[in-house]
């Protein structure tokens, strides 16, 4: 019980001394300028007492969905991780403040905002910080913020990956990049299938990433329950997940002999629910037709993803979109099981 304390306290020091550290105030042409994280008190208080916690991207609730499905998502995925015992954190930044738990008035801001945000990866945070801008954050500066506060799980729908014909342009998501320095588990439906999946696979490889799929032998294609793609680590459950995350310096494992520090990220991909699976073949022609229209209209870059994802709902008579919205749910629920069960280890090993 003593040691629980202490634990705790420690927990504490260490979250008051990353807000010490972020909250200093820095020169800008001249002229004094405070520019911090904001963490959302129930957030920080969760934290604090080595309670689960679950980050959420925004970049689905600003350029994922029209409004107010948007909006309606984002608050059902909050419900549900708070219904599986877990405290969720949407990220974003808002007025170039960086803001890990949103309020409900923040969550329809954004979601109001919708593609007037910017989609904000990694690369994008100094520039709408200093813009004093509106962020979306997207998987790399999602899974940036999350390690920053010592978050170690985050769900999402799926993450991005390398481009179809990535040969002739040389467009492969910073996601990828960000699994293999950030450590923090992933949990997603995996690959968006407007990517190519195999080469996706093949680089996260080359990168040292371990990737896992939950209860099934393939690795999943995000609006279908597989891509064909075998994965090293499958048909793993909850505790498979846990014991996967014990690797990593952000799940505080609390035995040294199990705790590897493993400067990188883990991907577990969830298998969309069987009774949302779009059909395979009508969804692969719905993403060949909106990829040959991207191409004529010369839509590449940060525009693609939300440009193919609108298109392909359009030519699926909105399947797409009640797919993504069921996988995402789905996604949050394991997640959620998974930061639990984490959360209980480390309180159960503090005693």
């Amino acid at each position: 019980m003593a040691f629980s304390a202490v634990s705790r306290l420690a927990n504490l020091q260490r979250h008051l001394d990353l807000n010490g550290t972020i909250n200093k105030a820095v020169e800008v042409n001249g002229i004094e300028r405070s520019i911090k994280v904001k963490v959302a008190p129930e957030v920080s208080e969760a934290l604090s007492l080595g309670r689960a916690v679950v980050a959420l991207e925004s970049t689905i609730i600003s350029h994922g969905m029209p409004y107010p499905q948007n909006l309606e998502t984002a608050r059902d995925v909050e419900r549900i991780v708070r219904e599986n015992g877990a405290v969720p954190a949407t990220i974003a930044i808002l007025d170039g403040t960086p803001c890990i738990g949103l309020s409900i008035e923040e969550l329809e801001r954004l979601a109001i905002l919708g593609t007037r945000a910017q989609k904000t990866a990694r690369r994008d945070i100094a520039h709408v910080v200093a813009q004093g801008g509106n962020g979306a954050t997207t998987v790399s500066a999602t899974m940036f913020f999350a390690a920053m506060v010592h978050i170690p799980v985050f769900v999402t729908g799926g993450i991005g990956g390398v481009h179809r014909h990535w040969e002739q342009t040389l467009d492969v998501s910073s996601d990828l990049t960000e699994l293999a320095r950030t450590p923090v588990a992933v949990v997603c439906a995996g690959v968006k299938s407007i990517l190519d999946i195999p080469r996706t696979l093949e680089y996260l490889e080359t990168l040292g990433v371990c990737v896992a799929a939950y209860k099934t032998n393939e690795f999943p294609a995000f609006f279908t329950e597989s891509s064909e793609c075998k994965v090293p680590f499958y048909s793993i459950s909850i505790t498979g997940c846990i014991q996967l995350l014990q690797c990593i310096p952000n799940s505080y494992s609390a035995d040294a002999s199990i705790k590897l520090n493993l400067e990188t990220g883990i991907l577990i991909a969830v298998p969309i629910p069987q009774e949302h699976s779009a059909s395979g073949h009508i969804i692969e022609s719905a993403i060949q037709k909106a990829i040959k229209e991207a191409r004529e209209s010369n839509i590449t870059g940060n525009a693609e993803t939300p440009f193919l994802l609108a298109r392909i709902n359009d030519l699926t008579g909105g399947a797409s979109l009640a797919a993504n919205i069921a996988l995402v749910k789905n996604n949050t629920i394991v997640g959620t099981q998974v930061a639990v069960a984490l959360a209980k280890l480390r309180e159960n090993c503090r005693r």
